[in-house]
C-alpha cells in the first residue's frame, strides 16, 4: 500500500468571518476523511491471509498443471509469503511493544524485551543490540529455550536475504536444495528478486507455499504486525514457479 499524502491549500481572504463556518465544516470533513483512511489502512495491514481461499486456488491451479500431457514438468503455481529476522532495537515501549526485560532458558541470565523473544520464537532468529561472546543473534530452540548464534541459518546453511526460502515438504521437484525462479510482479517489487533457493523446511508451512527470506529489519508494529518487517506491509502473492536446478 503506497503512502497517501493529504495536502490542504490555505488561502487568505478579506471575509474571514463570513467564511469561518464553511472553513470549519471543511476542516471537520477533512479530519473525518483522515480518520476513515487510517481505520481502512489499519484494517488492511492487520488482515490475515485468507488461507481457505488460497489453498483452494493453489489446488485448482496445480491440478490443471498436473493434467497436462507433460505434467508439472518443473512448473508449479505457488503462494509466496515472507519471513525475516527481527531486530531487538525496534521493540520499545514508545512503539507500543511489551519491552519488559525478561530472560529465558539458554540465555544465561541475559534479558531482552518480551515481545522481541516472542518474535524470535515465531521467526526462528533475532538480531540483538549487544553481542554475547561475539554472537549477534538469538535463535529459538523449541519449547521455552533459546540460544545465541553467529548467523540466522536454515537446514541448508546461512540464510541469504532475498534468496533463501523455506518449504513445507518435498512436493514433486520442489525440494530442499532446489533453485526456483518465480514469475510475479508483486514478489519482484517487494523482494527485488525472482530467484530462490529452498534451504529449509517448516512444519508450519502449507502445501505449495514458499516462505521467502526478506532479511533483517525492525518490526512493522506490535501485535500481528510483529510478523512483518518495518519496510513493507507485504502479506502474500501468487506466483508461477519453475525449477531451475
Amino acid at each position: 500500500m503506497e503512502p497517501t499524502t493529504l495536502r490542504v491549500r490555505m488561502e487568505t481572504t478579506s471575509h474571514r468571518s463570513f467564511n469561518r463556518r464553511a472553513d470549519r465544516i471543511a476542516f471537520w470533513r477533512l479530519i473525518t476523511g483522515i480518520a476513515a483512511f487510517s481505520i481502512l489502512a489499519c484494517s488492511e495491514l492487520r488482515a490475515d491471509i485468507p488461507w481457505p481461499e488460497v489453498v483452494q486456488r493453489l489446488a485448482y491451479e496445480n491440478e490443471k498443471l498436473a493434467r497436462r500431457p507433460q505434467g508439472h514438468n518443473g512448473e508449479y503455481f505457488i503462494v509466496c509469503t515472507l519471513y525475516y529476522t527481527p531486530k531487538e532495537s525496534g521493540f520499545t515501549f514508545e512503539r507500543g511493544f511489551d519491552a519488559t526485560p525478561v530472560t529465558k532458558p539458554g540465555l544465561h541470565g541475559q534479558k531482552y524485551p518480551r515481545d522481541f523473544l516472542r518474535s524470535v520464537k515465531k521467526e526462528g532468529f533475532g538480531r540483538i543490540v549487544t553481542p554475547v561472546n561475539g554472537r549477534n543473534y538469538i535463535r529459538y530452540n523449541g519449547g521455552d529455550s533459546y540460544a545465541f548464534a553467529s548467523n540466522p541459518t536454515g537446514g541448508g546453511g546461512v540464510l541469504v536475504p532475498r534468496f533463501s526460502a523455506a518449504l513445507k515438504l518435498t512436493q514433486g521437484s520442489l525440494r530442499r536444495g532446489a533453485i526456483v525462479e518465480t514469475e510475479s510482479a508483486d514478489v519482484d517489487k517487494i523482494f527485488r528478486s525472482n530467484r530462490w533457493k529452498i534451504m529449509d523446511t517448516g512444519g508450519g508451512l502449507r502445501r505449495w507455499q514458499i516462505d521467502c527470506y526478506y532479511g533483517e529489519d525492525e518490526p512493522l508494529g506490535p501485535g500481528k504486525l510483529m510478523g512483518r518487517p518495518r519496510a513493507t506491509t507485504f502479506e502474500y502473492a501468487y506466483a508461477k514457479a519453475r525449477i531451475m536446478d
